[in-house]
């Protein structure tokens, strides 16, 4: 498989923590742009390319999962 396809599943796995939409939308987002940034630096993609994409892939990814699904605990700022 793919190094790209490994981390594209990884970040998805991981999109999101909190128990409100919006919480696990803006965590989601965070971690995907993280994990964007390491695919685009893998890839030869810019990383504002890769941030942008899996920061867009995190946020959608957390907000239409709820708490049951994924749940990696209360969030940071809360």
């Amino acid at each position: 498989m793919p190094r790209m396809a490994i981390l594209a599943i990884a970040a998805l796995t991981l999109a999101a923590c909190g128990n409100t939409t919006g919480d696990r939308a803006l965590s989601g987002a965070a971690i995907g742009a993280g994990a964007g940034l390491a695919v685009g630096a893998v890839t030869g993609a810019t990383l504002l390319q890769g941030a942008v994409v899996g920061g867009a892939l995190g946020a959608a990814t957390g907000a239409l999962t709820d708490n049951r699904q994924i749940n990696l605990g209360r969030p940071l700022w809360r």
